[in-house]
């Protein structure tokens, strides 16, 4: 019962490699992406945390910065 899951009448080992690149795709889009948000996150920290304060109150009001703001766990004004 379980061989006929595996080999699926002889297309097993093209469907069970297909499902294996899949899910390797996917997991390395996540990391790729999760690693460039970080990036990104840590490149708008650095370039905002010297800013005057009129300029950082200027820049929260924003609503993309808003976003960002709210989604940087390590941002402290």
């Amino acid at each position: 019962m379980i061989n006929q899951l595996f080999l699926m009448n002889g297309y097993g080992v093209y469907v069970w490699s297909a499902f294996g690149f899949t899910i390797f795709c996917f997991i390395s889009l996540y990391l790729i992406t999760k690693f460039q948000l970080t990036r990104e996150q840590n490149k708008f920290t650095k370039k905002f945390a010297g800013l005057p304060q009129a300029k950082i109150e200027l820049a929260k009001t924003q609503k993309i910065n808003k976003e960002i703001i709210v989604n940087t766990p390590n941002f402290n004004f």
